[in-house]
């Protein structure tokens, strides 16, 4: 059985991922982004990778994706690059096209161009990271955009017995708890009432600039 072959439109944190774990998975998988320092960073890990400016019909063309069995098109805050090459790759007889969106409003401009299935990669990490957290460091954090961030944290020992509500970490911290682990079992949006020992990691969300400033202060 031949190979599945996929192009990946923009290489930022998502199409990265997603052009790595296709090439893992055994498909052919050509890369393009108008950055040259990405196209060589991936070189050596996918088939194919191209410099190219994907919004020109002429250099979509040439690219030779007609047969490809689908595309991802991972174009970050450009809008308008984003819709103009799920139009492209549509035409170009692409058969699934899967885009990045940055909100609703895309989402709803990416379907109405034709896109097969619309992603918002930010808003899913959360979830999908709150089912596979693992001990780790002090500071194990994931960063949902450019300006949220997930991090699991170690519990205070001045936390020990004291339950959410007493403790108001969000009104003093400015962060936001959403899960609390003890040992392997995570418990996800707990109570006010969820009493925390100091053994405990918890796990929480909030402006990257908070959660740096807290992690400072915790580092002192």
């Amino acid at each position: 059985m031949s190979k599945k072959e996929f192009v990946v439109f923009g290489l930022g944190r998502f199409g990265r991922s997603v052009a790595v774990t296709l090439a893992e998975s055994g498909c052919e998988v050509l890369v393009v982004d108008d950055t040259q320092e990405k196209i060589q960073e991936m070189a050596d890990i996918v088939t194919y990778a191209v410099k190219a400016d994907v919004t020109d019909s002429e250099t979509m063309e040439s690219l030779g994706i007609s047969n490809f069995d689908g595309a991802v098109v991972a174009i970050g805050q450009n809008l308008e690059a984003s819709v103009m090459v799920t139009i492209l790759a549509k035409e170009l007889g692409i058969p699934y096209v899967l885009a990045k969106a940055q909100n609703e409003l895309h989402a709803k401009i990416l379907k109405k161009v034709g896109a097969d299935a619309v992603v918002f990669p930010e808003k899913e990490t959360g979830v999908r990271i709150a089912h596979n957290l693992v001990m780790g460091n002090f500071f194990n954090a994931v960063e949902l955009s450019s300006t949220f961030s997930l991090m699991e944290i170690d519990a205070l020992e001045e936390w020990d017995g004291h339950n959410l509500m007493e403790l108001n970490i969000r009104a003093k911290y400015k962060i936001n708890v959403i899960g609390v682990k003890k040992g392997n079992t995570l418990d996800i949006n707990p109570s006010a009432e969820k009493v925390i020992s100091k053994n405990d990691t918890l796990v929480v969300i909030g402006e990257n600039e908070v959660l740096n400033r807290f992690k400072s202060k915790m580092e002192k």
